[in-house]
């Protein structure tokens, strides 16, 4: 991939798009009640979005993505260039740096319910990517960036589009290779009343809950807080570690294709129990959530997720249930720099017997 994916080209694989214009998206915060949605569709439908990175645009950064990345000389995303230059109201270090769609209504959805988001396809929109760290910020607050403010790693992704690459020191040289694996770092469903949350962190709406596992096949189940859900997405990612330590990943602008459906309350107790935030599902993994400002706290509400989670799908005792966990399931840090920190469990599907 040599050219941009600008909004509109190329390959759109849902018959309902939406692009990520000025209008259509919000900038460093998350949808509330109040917010009109963008679209509106029937359970099961399949919705395309584009979506864009906030880095290069950030008031830090320049707001000037052209200038930011002119000297790796790379296609810039229109629609990331107009974010930039709009009138759209982002106060640095109070809002959010995310950008993030404008809410999707789904028909039928109460409060109550779950919504369940499906990926479908992940496409790069660019063949480059950033990382980020920012004084105060990520897991060593008090001793990076060594220089300055800001430090921002340029990435990008090989001639296969299968790895990211980043030079072992500045400029040229040899350089690091690591796989990608796209996912969307922010899903989640709108909150009651007139007042958008921040973007940063996540909560049991869903939000910006990084977990790196919600890549294509994924789905993720968030209990309904307002009538029609609400969904929204952003945060593309290309590629992250647990614990996202630096502060961002390999943050970059992707298409995403995804599913909504929606379980009534009553089959999703019976299907996972009483949920008080996020969970989700890969082809081989259950994968309950803890979130808490304290990172002890958010594994011990991860840790009490998975009990119920197992005591519900399989009827397992629960003191078996925390004995199984100790024994055959990991606890991996989502992310420790979104001042709520979250922690989330892998129990594996193919240990329990079939229903």
């Amino acid at each position: 991939m040599d050219k941009a994916l600008q909004l509109h080209q190329g390959h759109i694989q849902s018959g309902t798009y939406l692009p990520s214009t000025v209008d259509n998206v919000l900038w460093g915060r998350l949808p509330c009640e109040k917010d009109a949605p963008a679209l509106t569709v029937s359970p099961g439908a399949d919705v395309t979005i584009d979506t864009i990175s906030h880095e290069g645009i950030l008031e830090d950064q320049g707001r000037d993505p052209r200038a930011f990345f002119e000297p790796y000389g790379v296609e810039v995303l229109d629609d990331a260039v107009a974010l930039a230059a709009s009138d759209t109201r982002h106060e640095f270090g109070a809002d959010g740096p995310h950008v993030v769609s404008r809410p999707i209504a789904v028909e039928g959805a109460r409060t109550g319910d779950l919504l369940a988001i499906t990926v479908r396809e992940t496409t790069p929109r660019v063949p480059y990517g950033v990382i980020s760290n920012r004084h105060g910020k990520g897991a060593l607050p008090g001793e990076y960036p060594l220089e300055g403010q800001l430090y921002s790693a340029f990435a990008r992704v090989d001639d296969a589009g299968t790895h990211g690459l980043l030079p072992l020191s500045e400029g040229a040289g040899p350089r690091v290779s690591f796989p990608l694996a796209p996912f969307l770092g922010i899903m989640g469903v709108a909150v009651p009343g007139d007042q958008r949350p921040n973007s940063v962190p996540p909560g049991p709406y869903g939000g910006n809950i990084d977990i790196n596992l919600l890549t294509v096949g994924a789905t993720l189940y968030l209990p309904v807080r307002v009538d029609g859900a609400l969904a929204y997405v952003g945060d593309p990612h290309f590629a992250q570690g647990d614990g996202e330590v630096s502060l961002t990943a390999m943050e970059a602008s992707l298409r995403a294709t995804l599913k909504f459906d929606v379980i009534a309350r009553e089959d999703a107790v019976r299907q996972f129990g009483e949920l008080a935030g996020p969970l989700a599902e890969t082809r081989d993994f259950l994968i309950p959530t803890g979130l808490d400002e304290d990172l002890d706290t958010a594994t011990a509400n991860c840790v009490r997720a998975a009990i119920s989670l197992v005591q519900a799908r399989y009827g397992m005792d629960p003191r078996l249930a925390y004995a199984y966990l100790s024994a055959a399931t990991d606890f991996r840090i989502s992310q420790v720099v979104d001042v709520v920190k979250g922690v989330h469990a892998t129990i594996r599907k193919s240990d329990f017997p079939a229903a």
